[in-house]
């Protein structure tokens, strides 16, 4: 029999009896920073193949804007803010991973000092390039790639795009 809400203690772990039956998501959030020449920072990280935007996985109830600022500030050193949301995109699953939300945010243009001094501070990442965004998209895998162009055209019109799978609905 399922418990009333005056009944809090009861109540409480029939909420938490399903909440742990319910699905799981990774979370992934990346950031697009450019420098004043409109460049994009793009990463070659060395736990993988290939190039990527600075970003990272979200820890445990951490929400995905300070996963963002976390990763950037443990990867290179920066203190961003996040200026707005450029894409979400539900990835679904592949290989041996489970399904994913990915989103990019817009963290703005840093000073030239700042663009000139971005380099990586841990040894997740071996480099760090400010690119033209046609560079930056041959560099990133297909499905990044395609976040990428929407996150571009976002920039470009102000309007967030939501994915699946990496394409536009």
């Amino acid at each position: 029999m399922r418990p009333t809400p005056t009944d809090t203690e009861a109540w409480n772990a029939y909420l938490a009896e399903g909440n742990a039956r319910q699905a799981r998501k990774r979370v992934s959030a990346d950031v697009i920073l450019r420098d004043e020449a409109g460049c994009i920072l793009t990463v070659n990280p060395t736990y993988k193949e290939g190039w990527d935007l600075p970003g990272g996985m979200a820890e445990a109830n951490e929400p995905p804007d300070r996963a963002a600022v976390r990763e950037l500030r443990e990867e290179l050193g920066l203190d961003i803010t996040i200026r707005q949301l450029l894409v979400v995109d539900w990835v679904a699953p592949h290989g041996p991973w489970d399904d994913q939300i990915a989103f990019i945010f817009g963290a703005g243009v840093l000073t030239p000092d700042l663009a000139a001094n971005v380099r990586p501070h841990d040894d997740e990442l071996s480099e760090a390039l400010f690119l033209p965004a046609p560079e930056v998209a041959e560099r990133l895998r297909e499905r990044q790639r395609n976040r990428l162009l929407a996150a571009t055209r976002a920039l470009a019109d102000g309007s967030t795009r939501y994915l699946r799978d990496g394409m536009e609905l």
